[in-house]
């Protein structure tokens, strides 16, 4: 159960910003908490802008800095789908892409994974969560860390974790290669894009 700080970002910014607060134990208790309380007014604009700018930065664990500068790196370069480009930018964040493929339950514990030196790419080890992946890498876990307990029955938890659709895994290996770029639909984030760059474009 997730409390402390977490909790209370997880209860402002939703349920979806951490891996823990998904389940029916977190919304149970919302519920529980909601019950009795009158409904809150909706926002202003920028209001609502604001949280969706937070809801996604909270969710890829990225400081306000490193997210304004990924906004302002795709407003810069006027791609013409810049919604696409933000969320392409933001999914292949090494920590992000350790997360998807399975090796961390959670995020967090994917960027402590790379901080602390595990992950592979294309043979070099690399400790920066936010190094972007592209088409053609290799991630693998560091051989001298395969044997540690962070890894323990990992080969088990892949036969219930879905690999997205641009990458693919090799769970013998324990190695993965980039094959594309992410394609999520709107209806499938935490957030809405569109209010992002509005946030942003003030």
């Amino acid at each position: 159960m997730i409390t402390g700080k977490r909790y209370k970002i997880a209860k402002r910014l939703g349920a979806s910003v951490f891996e823990k607060t998904q389940g029916k134990k977190f919304a149970l208790r919302m519920d529980t908490k909601k019950a009795g309380k009158k409904p809150r007014r909706a926002g202003s604009d920028f209001g609502l802008q604001l949280l969706e700018k937070q809801r996604a930065r909270v969710t890829y664990g990225m400081s306000e800095k490193q997210f304004k500068n990924s906004v302002e790196n795709i407003l810069s370069k006027k791609t013409t789908n810049i919604n696409e480009a933000l969320v392409q930018e933001l999914e292949t964040r090494l920590d992000n892409t350790v997360y998807r493929l399975g090796f961390a339950p959670t995020r967090q514990a994917s960027r402590q994974m790379v901080n602390h030196g595990h992950i592979n790419v294309n043979g070099k080890r690399l400790s920066i969560p936010s190094y972007k992946v592209s088409i053609g890498d290799i991630i693998s876990i560091r051989e001298g860390s395969q044997k540690k307990a962070l890894f323990k029955d990992l080969n088990e938890k892949f036969k219930e974790h879905k690999v997205p659709s641009w990458l693919t895994l090799d769970e013998g290996k324990r190695e993965a290669k980039v094959q594309g770029m992410p394609k999520i639909a709107p209806n499938e984030l935490s957030f809405d894009v569109s209010q992002i760059f509005q946030y942003y474009s003030k």
